[in-house]
């Protein structure tokens, strides 16, 4: 066992000034992800600053009908909390279908979007990988990629981002508050966590001794529904294969608003631009989806062995479509 340091932080201060200038220190929140990484010898911190006891743990409306979300509510609250299950539901689903709910009493929001990918090569220290030791290759795209991804990868790495929570807070356009040496900022969901390129270490836009402090949602949209399905290989608290989270708003027959992102095809949660383009002011029709997931698709760069997310995810968003176009056929 590798010895390290621990800290409870009485406040954001507190906390901020015992990781900075500390490459060796990581934020504790739940603890669900950073504590299983550290017994495969992946994350060996010096420091671990303990942000539970902060005043982050909160649900606030806000004046614009919004709702801010502190870093450290636990997923199961948020997914039980009225206005979320109320105004959005797809962000609740998302949640429930994440994880047991022993875990989800113990994870955290703003660890939920810092879990690290599932790829077996970045797991296990005996074998290369980018993401973990740049520089040293990625066996992935030879070897094992059947859940790896299909969109947005790099000869660098084609591993997946694994949050449920993150590809529903895609899809409603939430906004990530970030604290840190140099004060305050707030970054979309959509350009939080970043597409792997030449350096696939950095998860996410977090800079050095930068905290997430808080997520907040814009209003949700009068007549709008929402929802979140996920495909997977067994259906008690496995990872996506492909997960779709989607947003429509229709009057008579047409759609007015539209917002989709997958999960399981990439680095990040991919917000799906090109079929929202195809959906506005369209027939809220199958055909319409189906084009719309079909001019999405079309990027998809599918490895040897993982093909068949492609067409598993065209007809997972075509199926979520209809069924948030017409609840009658909604299954």
């Amino acid at each position: 066992m590798k010895p390290f340091g621990y800290l409870q932080a009485a406040s954001v201060e507190e906390a901020l000034r015992a990781v900075a200038g500390q490459p060796g220190a990581r934020f504790l929140g739940g603890g669900t992800n950073l504590v299983d990484l550290m017994k495969l010898g992946v994350e060996r911190p010096e420091l671990l600053v303990d942000v539970t006891r902060l005043p982050l743990d909160r649900i606030e409306e806000l004046p614009d009908g919004g709702l801010r979300i502190g870093a450290t509510v636990r997923n199961s609250d948020l997914a039980a909390a009225v206005p979320v299950r109320d105004r959005y539901p797809v962000v609740s689903q998302a949640l429930l279908a994440g994880a047991s709910g022993q875990l989800r009493n113990t994870a955290t929001t703003g660890g939920n979007l810092l879990q690290r990918t599932r790829c077996l090569y970045f797991q296990d220290i005996a074998k290369p990988c980018n993401k973990r030791a740049p520089g040293t290759g990625c066996p992935a795209l030879d070897g094992a990629h059947r859940d790896l991804a299909v969109l947005g990868h790099s000869e660098h790495c084609v591993a997946t981002q694994p949050s449920d929570l993150a590809v529903a807070l895609a899809a409603v356009d939430a906004t990530v508050h970030l604290r840190g040496p140099d004060g305050e900022r707030s970054v979309p969901v959509t350009d939080f966590h970043r597409l792997p390129g030449d350096r696939p270490d950095q998860d996410t836009v977090i800079r050095p001794g930068e905290l997430l402090t808080a997520l907040t949602l814009p209003p949700a949209a009068p007549g709008a529904r929402s929802r979140y399905r996920k495909a997977r290989d067994r259906a008690s608290y496995a990872f996506a294969l492909v997960s779709v989270a989607a947003v429509l708003e229709v009057h008579d027959g047409v759609v007015q608003r539209a917002a989709l992102a997958f999960g399981g095809l990439a680095h990040r949660p991919w917000r799906a631009r090109a079929a929202e383009e195809v959906l506005h002011g369209a027939p809220a029709t199958e055909d319409t989806f189906a084009r719309a997931a079909d001019a999405e698709l079309a990027a998809a760069r599918p490895l040897r062995d993982n093909g068949f997310k492609v067409p598993l995810a065209r007809n997972l968003a075509v199926g979520v479509l209809a069924g948030l176009a017409d609840p009658a056929t909604d299954g």
